[in-house]
């Protein structure tokens, strides 16, 4: 995935859109919920209306007209009982029924968000600007959805209860409309302004923050541990910690006075300028001018307060409207993107067999820099090849592009004479067993991380994963763990996890390309972390037990890879030299030179040991 410039302010309707995107995706994984939140907000505003509009304006107009006592009490028992049965359903509504569909909600929506991060093509997790916007979805997902659909109820009843509103108070009084401007403009005018640069602050804090939680993290993992206590390390992330929460906190100064002046106008006029205005304006005409009665004045009084928090709610979820509009932003953003490489391609299946794999004239640029250019080679079943040259030579990007974790820029890599694009993605990475050097270990047994998921019979599993151990070297060390291959690895979720070297950990990854049944295995540096004796044993092994695979493997050192089919020596992103071992020597050009360097520093070494 290309680099995406950051996007300007979204407009006002790609806003409202996203708030019924959201709605919409609500619906999908929790209908009642939305049902439910909009009957609430419909309770909640016919409660402040009926209220004050009817209840007060009844019960005035009934003692000021002498009606009976118990006819006006009739009536209040009869609002109470209506009453107590809205606030059953709402209690009923927050305790128990809120709570279990956050919980559906929960589950679906980042399963959906799970589900499309385990698509989207591999390019995409090392794109920084794209990993914002992931991180800035998936955070409190669930709570802003649910907060955006009861945003736009808010904003449809709050409408309607507003008109109803004004025209009440006309009929009271028509000069007391007036006042519904100051919470107009408190909400339409400042509130906005304060969500805008809500939304800028947070956007500002992103990059600190993501490096704050970072440092937070590796400061407890145990992989992390020794060199936080043997290096001076500590030292760099503890300023990089403080920059950090420098960065948080020149975000904020660089904000804090004017939102304190907006946050000031807001409530001057969304409160002081209707309470103590329309109150004065009914003083005065009730005491003064006499132009109005106590009754009318209690209406008015009651009506006033009705009304700000109507007018106060509907402005406040517009507002909200918009600032949801760009937090969801992110969310529909990742959820509709369209994978350059889905995950879950359905295209032709490659069957089980490997007759060649052709890289024909390939070129790929990483973020606009060229980092494979018109390679050409070919990889022929049952053969075993090794991939050489050094650091940046483009051995690792070749693997990529083989597995489909990245597309050619230019040119095309064929599998059995057909583009591998054309090919269902799941079932041709199927074809393939990998054994990368920037490995990870799971919080998951011994076995499972030999394991992967691959779908090996339960009664096999134990049988498969002691001899694929075995065979990369690791089972003598696996057995001294306390529960053997049942063994959780890591100490994230169980303080008796091991935690082994890097060497062993390394045979570990060696041992999933063993216990995988497939026609072609790449070996990628798979002796790095072992000794000269240990990367012998492992590589007969391979040999021994792979000689019916197509074999590729990426290695510095190369006396281990002496023994393949065919030798691609790289350089600048291209084949430099290609041949047998013995032919590559018989140039005498990079390889031999290579070659040579190597063999006469591991004697000085072994002679350097044996003196010692």
């Amino acid at each position: 995935m290309k680099k995406e410039k950051k996007s300007p302010e979204i407009t006002k309707r790609r806003a409202v859109a996203n708030n019924f995107f959201a709605m919409k995706l609500l619906w999908r994984i929790c209908p009642s919920l939305v049902v439910h939140q909009g009957v609430m907000r419909f309770l909640g505003y016919f409660e402040w209306l009926f209220y004050s509009a009817f209840f007060m304006r009844y019960i005035i107009n009934a003692m000021d007209a002498g009606e009976s006592f118990g006819k006006i009490f009739l009536y209040i028992v009869i609002v109470v009982a209506v009453y107590g049965s809205m606030t059953i359903y709402e209690n009923l509504f927050s305790g128990a029924i809120l709570p279990m569909d956050r919980t559906i909600v929960n589950k679906g929506l980042y399963r959906k968000l799970f589900r499309k991060s385990r698509n989207v093509e591999l390019s995409c997790f090392e794109d920084s600007d794209f990993y914002d916007k992931y991180t800035l979805a998936m955070e409190q997902a669930d709570t802003r959805v649910i907060g955006t659909t009861e945003a736009l109820f808010k904003t449809f009843f709050g409408a309607i209860a507003s008109v109803c509103a004004f025209v009440f108070m006309y009929q009271v009084d028509k000069l007391s409309v007036l006042f519904i401007i100051f919470p107009v403009i408190g909400n339409f005018v400042f509130n906005r302004k304060i969500s805008q640069i809500d939304y800028v602050r947070n956007k500002d804090m992103a990059p600190h923050n993501r490096r704050i939680a970072y440092i937070n993290r590796v400061m407890y993992l145990p992989e992390y541990a020794k060199e936080m206590r043997l290096t001076g390390v500590f030292k760099v992330m503890r300023q990089q910690y403080r920059d950090a929460i420098q960065g948080v906190s020149d975000v904020t100064r660089k904000y804090t006075k004017k939102a304190m002046v907006l946050h000031w106008l807001y409530v001057m006029f969304t409160f002081t300028f209707i309470f103590e205005g329309l109150l004065i304006y009914g003083a005065y005409r009730t005491v003064v001018s006499h132009s109005m009665s106590l009754a009318e004045l209690a209406v008015i009084t009651s009506m006033m307060v009705s009304t700000t928090w109507i007018l106060i709610g509907f402005t406040e979820a517009l507002t909200q409207l918009f600032r949801n509009g760009l937090f969801v932003e992110y969310l529909r953003g990742f959820l509709e993107y369209k994978e350059r490489i889905p995950e879950d391609y359905a295209g032709d299946d490659p069957g089980t067999e490997i007759k060649s794999i052709e890289f024909k004239d390939v070129s790929f640029s990483y973020k606009d820099e060229p980092v494979i250019s018109h390679l050409s080679m070919e990889f022929r079943g049952g053969k075993t090849y090794a991939l050489v040259g050094h650091n940046g030579a483009g051995k690792t990007t070749i693997i990529k592009l083989l597995l489909r974790f990245y597309d050619p820029t230019e040119g095309q890599i064929l599998l059995n004479g057909r583009d591998i694009r054309e090919y269902d993605l799941k079932k041709y990475r199927n074809l393939f067993a990998t054994a990368f050097q920037d490995h990870r270990m799971f919080s998951m047994t011994v076995a499972e991380n030999v394991i992967m998921g691959e779908p090996i019979p339960a009664n096999e599993q134990e049988e498969r994963v002691t001899e694929a151990l075995k065979l990369a070297g690791a089972y003598e060390k696996v057995q001294t763990l306390p529960k053997g291959i049942h063994t959780i690895l890591t100490h994230e979720f169980d303080d008796e996890g091991a935690v082994l070297s890097g060497g062993e950990f390394q045979k570990i990854v060696v041992a999933r390309a063993f216990v995988k049944e497939c026609p072609f295995k790449v070996f990628d540096e798979p002796s790095s972390a072992l000794d000269p004796i240990a990367e012998g044993t492992l590589f007969d092994n391979i040999y021994k037990t792979c000689e019916k695979n197509t074999l590729v493997f990426i290695s510095h050192r190369l006396s281990s890879v002496q023994n393949a089919d065919w030798v691609y020596l790289l350089s600048d992103g291209t084949v430099k030299e290609a041949g047998t071992h013995d032919m590559l020597m018989e140039q005498n050009g990079i390889y031999a030179d290579m070659y040579s360097k190597q063999a006469r520093n591991y004697l000085a070494i072994m002679k350097g040991g044996a003196s010692a």
